[in-house]
């Protein structure tokens, strides 16, 4: 299992629901926090909760609607001046739920693909050259586990296709310890999932972190959370490098 400690992690949709439990996860164990929000301002409540635990952290804005903020953001981190070697790209939006879902506009799908699929392979494309260099990265892109619902068209298809060009960028990396996989936090009491939700955020804990802790130098898998629920940290990395076949995109 990897020792994160010491480590920078690059975390988006920080300020709140399962960004903020990652954000924390990942300060426990030792690793200094990059806490992304649609404004710094957003992340100071995790920023003082991941700094009480003796990690270094750093705040950075941007609203992924407008990719020019996305480019600035990451002009930010690189100012910081250090190694960021685990993104978890957890920011997204669910644009929309069209009843009549026959006349779900085109801004549903402009907005979703944005914001779910060009703003995180904008992360991934500009740190993972860097990852390659030093021999080490973990990359985990969030994903979703919708199906059958065309009144979430935007959102579902947004989240499809950054499912489909990070397994294929995964290909690329196999063997490497370089490891980039997906994760499918559940439906849970977000504000992107509603207070409807089964499922309380602190649920998907470990699954959505556990592809930062891998060791075995395999990409391409899909980390549902659900998978996890109850399993310690150490459990759930020996689930996760034995459990998991490469995702095809079949529902699992």
């Amino acid at each position: 299992m990897v020792d994160v400690k010491g480590r920078w992690v690059f975390i988006t949709g920080a300020a709140r629901g399962i960004g903020r439990g990652a954000a924390i996860f990942m300060a426990q164990r030792g690793a200094n926090v990059i806490l992304h929000g649609r404004t710094k301002e957003h992340c100071k409540g995790v920023y003082e909760e991941v700094s009480a635990l003796g990690v270094q952290a750093r705040c950075v804005g941007a609203e992924f609607s407008d990719l020019s903020q996305v480019e600035a953001m990451l002009a930010d981190i690189d100012s910081f001046g250090v190694d960021v070697d685990i993104v978890l790209n957890n920011a997204g939006i669910q644009i929309a739920y069209r009843t009549d879902y026959l006349k779900t506009p085109p801004s549903d799908y402009e907005a979703s693909f944005r914001i779910n699929t060009i703003a995180p392979m904008m992360i991934v494309y500009h740190f993972l050259p860097k990852m390659a260099e030093r021999g080490f990265g973990r990359i985990v892109n969030t994903t979703s586990g919708i199906r059958l619902e065309p009144e979430q068209a935007g959102y579902s298809a947004s989240k499809a296709a950054l499912d489909k060009v990070t397994m294929d960028l995964a290909s690329k990396y196999e063997g490497t310890d370089v490891c980039i996989n997906i994760t499918d936090p559940g439906w849970c009491r977000t504000d992107l999932g509603g207070q409807h939700a089964p499922n309380a955020p602190e649920s998907s804990l470990p699954g959505v972190v556990v592809g930062a802790f891998i060791d075995d130098k395999k990409s391409g898998r899909n980390f549902s959370a659900g998978n996890f629920y109850g399993m310690t940290l150490e459990e759930a990395v020996a689930h996760a490098e034995n459990g998991f076949p490469r995702y095809t995109g079949s529902v699992v």
